[in-house]
């Protein structure tokens, strides 16, 4: 490999446009060709790159196959509907290029774990782009759980909610619950043992919707209800049709809560106390709350530098590589099989 990556990016639509973002201004990066079916994004693209000043501008094109056979290209990006990313990533390794792809990594659990042979036979890096695990904010937060600031693990909540944006590809579960299910196996350094969910439909009812859905459709709202090894247990509320806006949770011990809440101007504050018990009357005590101070970085800047070094290092990531992404396709494997049997409790193999 060059000094500079050789990469090409399948995919410039909501998400995509932000990766192309962080791509374009990295020094080590060259982006050789951007793929996407949509002629009108094409266009766009072509008139705001016409006005940066490049070395060259990237080959833009509605063939993604032609892209992957461009000589010298070392890597592409996969940012493009989920239904789509085991035929392209599958494709992009067989012939020798690292990959890094949007999550989920695919819709079924056989798949990703093929992804993550032939990545493995082939000697490339498959990497998923779960963006929160490089949130400074969310490692920390494993930091100071792992050392043992709250005391013993309880319990943990989120909520994922706001208007839109609504996907046709994958419901509200497929889309959102893969956040917080990463934080929180995160932060416990476990992977659930047994999950239960339940959807509701509103927008999309529609049977004829192939991937990730109930009987009746696309999920809307989705309740969540995650059980891991030690114990601990985690209910996570999503939903794409709910005014209040949450990006928020939280891990609660016997000496205090950390909770993440991503709209807060800072947004990682623990808040320590617990209940002192006698004759049966519990008073709180040793309460305060301290903000714990992060790094400033853009988490997605800090995905597409974490893939340029597992590529030049040809090293699996130690973060999210494409086993983290399988393990976590897996979970949301598990949960639809839940929500499609009215949410009952489905065990996860070990």
């Amino acid at each position: 490999m060059g000094e500079k990556m050789n990469v090409a990016l399948l995919g410039v639509g909501r998400w995509g446009t932000h990766l192309l973002r962080n791509l374009l201004t990295d020094p080590q990066t060259r982006v050789m060709a951007i793929a996407d079916p949509c002629s009108d994004r094409l266009s766009a693209l072509a008139t705001t790159l016409s006005c940066r000043s490049t070395e060259q501008e990237p080959l833009l094109s509605s063939d993604w196959q032609s892209v992957l056979n461009l000589p010298d290209l070392d890597a592409v990006i996969v940012a493009t509907p989920a239904v789509t990313h085991y035929s392209l990533i599958r494709s992009a390794l067989e012939q020798g290029l690292h990959v890094l792809a949007e999550k989920p990594l695919t819709l079924t659990v056989s798949e990703a774990q093929e992804l993550c042979q032939i990545a493995l036979q082939q000697q490339c890096q498959l990497v998923v782009d779960h963006t929160y695990l490089f949130h400074p904010a969310i490692q920390r937060g494993r930091r100071a759980v792992q050392a043992g600031q709250l005391g013993d693990l309880r319990y943990g909540y989120a909520a994922r909610t706001h208007l839109g944006p609504v996907r046709y590809d994958v419901d509200a579960l497929w889309d959102l619950a893969i956040h917080d299910i990463a934080i929180f196996n995160n932060w416990l350094n476990q992977t659930p043992v047994q999950v239960q969910a339940q959807g509701s439909v509103w927008l999309q009812l529609d049977t004829s919707l192939p991937i990730a859905t109930t009987s009746t459709g696309l999920s809307d709202l989705v309740w969540v209800r995650l059980t891991y090894p030690s114990g601990f247990q985690a209910t996570i509320h999503l939903c794409w049709a709910n005014a209040d806006k949450q990006r928020r949770l939280s891990i609660v011990g016997s000496r205090g809560t950390l909770t993440f809440d991503e709209l807060a101007p800072t947004p990682l504050t623990l808040f320590q106390g617990r209940l002192e018990g006698t004759d049966r009357l519990f008073t709180p005590v040793d309460q305060h709350h301290r903000i714990l101070e992060c790094e400033t970085i853009e988490p997605l800047q800090a995905v597409c530098a974490h893939f340029l070094n597992c590529v030049q290092a040809n090293s699996p990531s130690q973060i999210s590589s494409g086993w983290v992404g399988a393990e976590l396709v897996a979970v949301l494997a598990a949960l639809t099989q839940s929500m499609e049997q009215g949410g009952v409790p489905v065990d996860l193999l070990p």
